[in-house]
């Protein structure tokens, strides 16, 4: 299945309020609960590559992103949108690129079947980029989009985690593993897709380290 699906009209959405409240009065059912925004964010550019069919540059230009439960979600002002499936983002993370900071996300088609999955490995690597016209807007969508990938775990990573018991039996078993490094076990093209995301990618966390271990040296020095 196709990451990006093209849209015209917003799928249903709660507010956390209406939410709140809707839980509060014990609803028949929870799996009638319309899934709830997590962030909305006006003023939004994309750019996707390689591009969409039927999804224009003018489109991309300008629009409203929605970080819902169910789908990232983005409607342009020529009222022409897209969703993505969460368990489609193989990567998402804040890029402070040349081109000026956004949120980055790598993205891959969703595995129906073993022939699918077959096809994904050899299919082209899709991106999308988001930019905000406020910059501060960057680690709240980030940590909205995060909340929300977490609920839709990718089915193949599930998997993987079960044929961890299988490795460990077959070491028992006397069948060697891998035990080289990241760089023997990386070809020198996973090596340069690495290097690549590891000099756009920014780290908040690791950057509020740095400014806490630069105020630690200014305090000493003085």
């Amino acid at each position: 299945m196709a990451p990006f699906t093209l849209i015209t009209t917003l799928p249903p959405f709660i507010s956390p309020d209406e939410h709140k409240n809707i839980v509060a009065s014990t609803p028949a059912s929870f799996s009638d609960i319309p899934p709830v925004l997590r962030h909305r964010e006006e003023n939004v550019s994309v750019t996707v590559e390689p591009p969409v069919d039927g999804f224009t540059a003018e489109d991309c230009a300008l629009g409203t992103l929605y970080v819902i439960e169910s789908f990232l979600v983005f409607m342009s002002a020529t009222g022409r949108g897209f969703q993505v499936e969460y368990p489609s983002i193989t990567l998402h993370a804040i890029s402070r690129a040349e081109s000026g900071p956004s949120i980055y996300c790598q993205l891959d088609d969703i595995a129906e079947s073993p022939e699918d999955a077959a096809e994904e490995a050899e299919s082209e690597l899709k991106e999308l980029i988001i930019v905000p016209k406020d910059g501060q807007a960057l680690e709240p969508i980030f940590e909205s989009l995060s909340l929300c990938a977490s609920l839709h775990p990718d089915p193949a990573s599930l998997d993987e985690d079960m044929d961890d018991d299988a490795f460990i039996d077959a070491d028992e078993n006397g069948l060697d593993t891998f035990t080289g490094g990241e760089d023997e076990e990386l070809s020198e093209v996973g090596r340069a897709a690495l290097a690549h995301l590891e000099s756009i990618i920014y780290d908040p966390f690791e950057h509020a380290r740095e400014d806490d271990e630069k105020a630690q040296e200014d305090k000493g020095a003085a």
